[in-house]
C-alpha cells in the first residue's frame, strides 16, 4: 500500500443512503464516520477511510464517490461475496429523522477478517488521528471490536490521538449491557471524546453535559466535548459554546458527524477547543439546512 494513508483515519461503515419522501427518493451515501471523513476531506485534510466494500456495482459506485470527495480509499478492503449496506432516512416536519436499515450482511461487518487487514492495520497505527464511533463497534463481532481497541492503543502508543463518538443505536446491539460495556472500554481508549448528550442519556442515564464529561474523564478520556444540540457544546473546562445562530433545520441527519469534522479539523490545525467548537457548529449548521447526511456542495 505504500506510504501511510492519511494523517486522519476514520474507521467504520459507509452505506448507500435513500432520502426523500413518498415515491421520490434519492440514492446517495452516508454512515457516521464516513460523513465525518467526507467533511474533513472537503476541508482539505488528508483523510483515509478504513472499511470494507464488495465487488458489486453499488460498492464500486460508493468507492468512486468517496474518492471524488477527496477521501483516500487505500484502506478500504474488498469482500469477495458481501456488498454495501443500505439505509433510508425519513424526516418529520421539524427535520427530525428516523432510519430504516438493511445492513446485516454488509462487507464492513467482516472488516478485520479480510485479506489485507494486517497491512492496513500497520498503516492506521501510524495515523496522527484515528476516529471511530460506537456504531463502528456495534457492527463488528467481538473479535473485530477487540481489534479496534487494540488499534486505538497502537495509535496512541505512536503519539497519535484517538477520537471517539458514542453514537448509540440500540437496534445494532445484542443488548444494552453489551453496548454499555464496549462504550466504557472505548472511552478509556480515546484521547478525545465527542459524545452527544441524547445518546449518553439513552445509554447511561446521564442527563447533564457536566456529569457526562465527569464520567468520561473518570474512565480515562482526558479531553471531552459534549454536544447538546442547539444548547451548544460543553468544553473540557466547563465552558458552553453555543451555535452562533438558532436554525430551523431541514434535516438533522449527520449533524453530530459534521460537528465532529469541524471540531477535529480545527484541532488538527492547532485551534483552541473554543475555536474548534465554533468550527464544528459551522459545519453542522451548514449540513442541517440541507437534505441528507452529506449534502451536495454548493
Amino acid at each position: 500500500m505504500g506510504a501511510p494513508a492519511g494523517h486522519i483515519v476514520c474507521l467504520g461503515e459507509g452505506m448507500l443512503e435513500l432520502t426523500g419522501a413518498d415515491d421520490s427518493f434519492r440514492l446517495g451515501h452516508g454512515g457516521d464516520t464516513l460523513n465525518t471523513a467526507i467533511h474533513l476531506a472537503r476541508a482539505g485534510h488528508d483523510v483515509a477511510f478504513f472499511s470494507a466494500l464488495g465487488t458489486d456495482p453499488f460498492s464500486a459506485r460508493l468507492r468512486a464517490a468517496w474518492v471524488q470527495e477527496g477521501v483516500d480509499d487505500r484502506l478500504i478492503l474488498t469482500h469477495p461475496t458481501r456488498g454495501a449496506g443500505l439505509y433510508a432516512i425519513t424526516t418529520d416536519a421539524q427535520g427530525e429523522r428516523s432510519f430504516t436499515y438493511w445492513r446485516d450482511t454488509s462487507a464492513a461487518r467482516a472488516l478485520f477478517a479480510l485479506p489485507g487487514t494486517a497491512q492496513a492495520v500497520a498503516e492506521v497505527a501510524q495515523a496522527r488521528l484515528l476516529y471511530f464511533s460506537l456504531i463502528s463497534l456495534a457492527i463488528l463481532p467481538e473479535a473485530g471490536r477487540e481489534a479496534v481497541l487494540a488499534l486505538a492503543a497502537q495509535v496512541r502508543a505512536h503519539g497519535g490521538d484517538v477520537a471517539f463518538d458514542s453514537n448509540y443505536r440500540p437496534r445494532l446491539w445484542e443488548s444494552a449491557q453489551a453496548a454499555q460495556t464496549w462504550h466504557a472500554r472505548a472511552i478509556a481508549a480515546a484521547s478525545i471524546g465527542l459524545p452527544t448528550l441524547e445518546d449518553e442519556t439513552a445509554l447511561t442515564g446521564e442527563t447533564a453535559p457536566a456529569t457526562v464529561a465527569t464520567r468520561w474523564a473518570a474512565l480515562g478520556c482526558p479531553r471531552t466535548v459534549v454536544k447538546a444540540g442547539p444548547e451548544g457544546a460543553r468544553l473540557p473546562g466547563g465552558t458552553i459554546v453555543p451555535p452562533p445562530a438558532r436554525l430551523n433545520p431541514v434535516d438533522t441527519s449527520g449533524a453530530g458527524d459534521a460537528f465532529n469534522a469541524g471540531f477535529l479539523g480545527a484541532v488538527m490545525h492547532g485551534a483552541s477547543d473554543a475555536e474548534a467548537a465554533l468550527a464544528g457548529h459551522a459545519c453542522a449548521g451548514w449540513t442541517i439546512m440541507r437534505q441528507g447526511a452529506i449534502p451536495a456542495r454548493d
